[in-house]
């Protein structure tokens, strides 16, 4: 029931429901469909990944957009609303309950049969930093960062059907309400700010660990195979995933270059690293070769 002007949903103690869900595919031209409570293809969404995907967008883009669109569907189920009659309002309590309401404590299917009689562990009010690095643990509510990604791409779906004439008349995710130029600019234009409903980022200091941490677990390593990886991934800054795509054929100790896919391109790069990296490999691949590894170009480092 809404209020003229307003809401007069309970957004504090909604429960957002546990329908749907966002499944991969093996097919490469639908990298994951998202499913509504009866188990059927949001075909909305569906036409949206399309456009994803033609946009050059990687498989991660469109699970990432996904687990934003499921949480608004479920959403919607939650309080009997169609993706295509939704208005402001909706969108602006959606936007209010991810400040308000803590995230959703899923209990592991094992534990379901247990979950009745067995009350959620208590959370703390906040996220605790770690006390090496300084990274605040997640917290039991919706960070800022998630709910400005939320607000994208919601306002981004919904612009894209507006395009195609499928959706509502109008974005129930507006941009925001435009900033007048200083007086002396010699324009007076409004320049738009971005998402009505995007919350403001709080500045996030880099992540860092200090030195001589950094040298108690680099000691703490027992394989020759983990001081590399840890070596490569300090020196040339590439993700975990992406240093596990590189091929024997790859590291270049002359060049100090080590060949690598990137993450979201899957474009081959070749990052400078630190001369330690590769004795540290070169240690690991002795080992590996005298137990028989064989040597082969093509495969993996």
């Amino acid at each position: 029931m809404l209020e003229t002007g307003g809401s007069a949903r309970d957004l504090v103690g909604f429960m957002l429901p546990e329908s749907g869900g966002l499944v991969g595919s093996a097919d490469p031209a639908r990298p994951y469909v998202l499913l509504d409570a009866a188990g059927a293809v949001v075909e909305p969404v569906e036409r949206f990944f399309n456009e994803l995907q033609a946009c050059g967008r990687p498989p991660a883009t469109v699970r990432s957009y996904g687990m934003d669109l499921l949480r608004w569907w479920r959403f919607l189920a939650g309080w009997g609303l169609a993706w295509d009659r939704v208005t402001r309002v909706d969108a602006r309590d959606f936007a209010r309950w991810m400040q308000l309401a803590p995230k959703p404590v899923r209990v592991h299917w094992r534990r379901r049969s247990q979950a009745a009689s067995t009350p959620p562990p208590a959370q703390p009010l906040v996220g605790l930093p770690n006390t090496v690095t300084g990274r605040a643990a997640p917290g039991p509510m919706y960070s800022a960062r998630t709910r400005v990604h939320s607000e994208a791409v919601l306002r981004s779906f919904y612009a894209f059907h507006l395009d195609e004439g499928t959706g509502p008349i109008i974005n129930p995710f507006p941009d925001g309400r435009g900033r007048r130029r200083p007086p002396g600019s010699g324009r007076s234009f409004r320049v738009p700010s971005g998402g009505r409903y995007r919350p403001s980022v709080p500045t996030r200091l880099p992540r860092r660990i200090p030195d001589h941490r950094f040298n108690e677990l680099f000691a703490a390593l027992k394989y020759n195979r983990d001081r590399a990886l840890l070596a490569f991934w300090v020196s040339n800054g590439a993700r975990a995933e992406e240093l596990l795509t590189s091929r024997q054929r790859d590291p270049l100790p002359g060049d100090q270059l080590l060949g690598v896919v990137r993450k979201g391109t899957r474009a081959y790069q070749q990052l400078p690293s630190s001369p330690d990296a590769f004795v540290w490999l070169r240690l690991y691949q002795e080992e590996s070769w005298r137990a028989g590894t064989p040597r082969d170009p093509a495969a993996p480092l």
